[in-house]
């Protein structure tokens, strides 16, 4: 069974993260040989290259012109022409107009995979409702709940991304030495966010809540993710001018992106993402719960499906009150982290554990090509 991913490649978050386990850990679905197609160059293709998998690169493209599209499609069609696959997965609503037509024309079953709530209204799912796929997966039981506001009555099936614990446990000494590196003292509560550079992730929510914990003493944040587009650099710009106003900037470490974020969770002490929208499923929530860290975010959209009071807490949306409280309890309680931290890798495996994801995913897929082949 030969499976093409269809993605953009310009970007890298948690969809992306989610495609690189697909591929590091595609031996655990020996049935599906899956393989990836790319517009862009970047991080994604350089580490999917890394991990052995198949990447194809279609070319650059701008929706702005029309010249581009048809250059990636014919690209594309060329590829399928070349090459025999069973079924393409196109991912998000900016790959589905552009290539599910092209996955259509060759007679293949499109698979169409939501990783974000989709409301209907912004241009390109409108683009994206004119090719209608035979399936739809969807990253989170929230994101489901919105899907058929693009597709109405299309099969769809809830897919947790498959997150991989860290291969190694951080020695004490290999601890100290993140902290020391990020100037950060051995004894101080480490609070961590790891997420892309834009407002939903609630980076500014954080500093602001933060502001309101300056009385309390040795607690540092981490804020690593970097800004990956224009508006992005502006949000960055803000974020820092924002901790400077309110009195922190000595406490906050702006790391940019970082590709050690295994060693930089294993260093830390909670993690927070107070997010202002709902996020459609986090992938570094259950990244900080392999870490053995309490997660600290905003109960709305996937986060939900997430966290429980075993293993963090969740927040009302906007409540910087309440969210202070919960950060100042988790600093001053040493044996409150240790609790929620205890089950949060339990918890991470229960939901997306590589193996059981995987053959989720290659049982799901053989399924739906056999039901395509009936119809």
């Amino acid at each position: 069974m030969k499976v093409l991913h269809i993605h953009s490649g310009n970007l890298y978050g948690g969809v992306e993260t989610m495609m690189i386990t697909l591929a590091r850990y595609r031996h655990f679905s020996p049935a599906m040989e899956m393989h990836f197609a790319l517009c862009f160059d970047g991080r994604l293709s350089a580490e999917l290259e890394a991990a052995g998998a198949p990447v194809h690169r279609l070319g650059n493209v701008r929706t702005s012109r029309p010249l581009s599209i048809w250059r990636v499609r014919q690209e594309l069609n060329k590829l399928l022409t070349r090459q025999s696959f069973d079924v393409a997965i196109c991912h998000s609503c900016w790959t589905q107009p552009l290539f599910g037509p092209i996955v259509r024309a060759a007679k293949l079953p499109l698979i169409f995979w939501l990783h974000g709530e989709a409301k209907g209204r912004h241009w390109l799912e409108r683009w994206a409702k004119l090719t209608r796929p035979n399936f739809a997966i969807c990253n989170s039981q929230f994101t489901a709940g919105t899907i058929d506001k693009l597709y109405p009555g299309v099969e769809t099936t809830v897919f947790y991304c498959p997150v991989a614990p860290p291969e190694l446990i951080p020695t004490p000494s290999e601890r100290r030495a993140v902290r020391a590196e990020l100037n950060t003292p051995e004894d101080a509560t480490v609070i961590i966010q790891v997420s892309r550079i834009e407002p939903l992730k609630g980076q500014s929510i954080h500093l602001r809540t933060l502001g309101l914990l300056r009385d309390l003493p040795n607690w540092v944040c981490w804020q690593v993710g970097g800004a990956q587009r224009p508006r992005e650099q502006r949000y960055f710009a803000q974020l820092k001018s924002m901790a400077e106003r309110l009195g922190i900037a000595e406490r906050v470490r702006f790391l940019g992106q970082r590709f050690d974020v295994p060693q930089l969770l294993a260093a830390a002490d909670v993690y927070c993402q107070p997010n202002t929208e709902p996020d459609a499923f986090g992938v570094a929530f259950i990244e900080a719960m392999h870490a053995r860290l309490p997660v600290v975010t905003t109960a709305i959209g996937g986060a939900c499906e997430i966290v429980e009071e075993s293993c963090g807490i969740l927040t009302p949306p906007g409540d910087m009150q309440t969210l202070a409280d919960a950060l100042r309890r988790l600093i001053e309680d040493r044996d409150l982290r240790s609790r929620l931290s205890a089950t949060g890798s339990t918890r991470a495996h229960q939901l997306c554990d590589p193996k059981g994801q995987l053959r989720k995913l290659q049982s799901y897929v053989a399924a739906r090509i056999e039901v395509n082949s009936n119809n």
